[in-house]
């Protein structure tokens, strides 16, 4: 048995952190490999390594930086102190300060926060540290260079029996050595790659919450935590706004059929959530959960016998293409379809978009509408449920919400329901009541 923990910035943000993550490593031998993030947080207030890392290498002169560098360094001295530590960073901190002076890259100062953090944990665990950026590569584009990176870093990783890998980043993959940061998913992607190349059993991915929520903390009072999702229904929810784990984490140990545990470092005995391909455990809930997001706009193109007109749809979407927007979802009827597309991105190009739908089907009428908000309903439990969809929208009834739109896909995992953006937490509050 095998495990890869990663630990995000909350989890590390002072010497007390450090002591709880240590605690938690040590008390299972199966923890062996550790993916550390920046120091994140203390308090509310508080400020986070990255982003004072951010601020130094901006500054508009070598004063300004060596003054945002004193912040950084108390960071970590208070750190060290903390857990008295013998290791010095000191030649770290210069070739740090040399490189933010010519100025060799954004990637290279962001990363500096998980790599000095790495250090730190791997001296204060006796752990191996091993430099992401010898064994993760990343193209140009911040995606994992499967092909280079694989075969590196499995080789690596069966040399040690112990390591601290630094999250976030990687070397460039066209040999320069050049500092690259993912693009998004930061240490949670490389908590991921290691795992895949690991070959562990289980990714467990330490955060400051128990697991994944039924709903947002933010919109509705306590909700339940989830104690089995699988794949899919995580990817519906984080494609919806939920966002403890970034979807771009879980293609590396999807395709391995390794399960990730989310667990709280402040609550190491709380179960929290398993995040599995496939399972015959029944949720607790006939859904799974909820999740949404405001700020789209719909475009509802009518014309009659459109269901007759062969590649209809299709020239509809080029124009769309055409313009680099991208949709989200396309009901449809009999005479009329309808695109449903991010305000932000569509509303300074609708004219255009509006003028390109016209000349390419000819139209008898378009409708434009925005202020939408999308609500996903997600759940495996819904499949063998009778009735769910209508639950839904009596529970909406009983609010006085109107549903402008309706989607549901064949695979019956999810719901789509979208409805003003007035109304957004109160549909959410009102379809948790229903089905918790």
């Amino acid at each position: 048995m095998s495990k890869v923990v990663k630990f995000g910035g909350s989890s590390l943000a002072d010497a007390t952190q450090f002591k709880k993550v240590y605690e938690i490593i040590k008390a299972d031998q199966d923890r062996r490999y550790v993916v550390p993030s920046a120091p994140g947080k203390r308090f509310s207030d508080d400020t986070k390594v990255t982003d004072l890392l951010y601020q130094a290498y901006n500054a508009k002169n070598d004063k300004e930086m060596l003054k945002v560098f004193d912040l950084i360094e108390e960071r970590y001295q208070d750190i060290i102190e903390g857990l008295s530590l013998t290791i010095s960073l000191e030649e770290d901190y210069k070739e740090m300060k040399e490189s933010f002076s010519k100025k060799i890259g954004i990637d290279y100062a962001a990363s500096r926060g998980e790599y000095l953090n790495g250090k730190l944990l791997a001296s204060y665990l006796g752990f191996e540290f091993i430099d992401a950026a010898e064994v993760i590569f990343i193209d140009e584009h911040g995606n994992y260079d499967i092909e280079k990176t694989d075969p590196v870093l499995s080789q690596r990783l069966k040399e040690v029996e112990c390591a601290v890998i630094p999250g976030f980043y990687g070397s460039l993959n066209d040999g320069s050595q050049t500092i690259k940061a993912f693009s998004r998913g930061g240490s949670d992607v490389t908590g991921s790659i290691v795992a895949k190349n690991g070959k562990v059993d289980v990714y467990e991915n330490w955060t400051d919450v128990s697991g994944f929520l039924m709903a947002d903390p933010r919109i509705v009072d306590n909700p339940d935590v989830i104690e089995t999702i699988t794949y899919k229904e995580l990817r519906e929810l984080s494609y919806m706004g939920a966002s403890v784990l970034h979807e771009n984490s879980v293609f590396p140990v999807r395709n391995e059929g390794i399960p990730i545990n989310i667990k709280n470092t402040n609550k190491p005995l709380d179960p929290g959530t398993l995040i599995v391909e496939s399972t015959c455990h029944k949720p607790s809930h006939v859904i799974t959960g909820i999740a949404g997001r405001q700020g789209f706009a719909t475009v509802m193109i009518e014309k009659d016998m459109m269901n007759s007109e062969v590649g209809f749809g299709r020239k509809v979407l080029q124009v769309f293409e055409e313009h680099h927007i991208s949709f989200e979802h396309m009901p449809s009827g009999i005479d009329t379809m309808t695109i449903v597309v991010n305000t932000h991105d569509f509303i300074d190009k609708e004219q255009d978009i509006l003028a390109g739908i016209h000349r390419a089907v000819q139209p008898d009428s378009i409708e434009l509408e925005s202020d939408l908000s999308l609500i996903a309903v997600v759940g495996r439990g819904m499949k063998a449920s009778r009735g769910t969809a209508a639950r839904v929208f009596n529970a909406l009834a009983k609010e006085n919400i109107n549903i402008k739109m309706i989607d549901q896909g064949s695979s019956e995992l999810n719901i789509i329901i979208g409805v003003r953006n007035c109304y957004f937490e109160q549909a959410i509050k009102a379809i948790y009541g229903e089905f918790c």
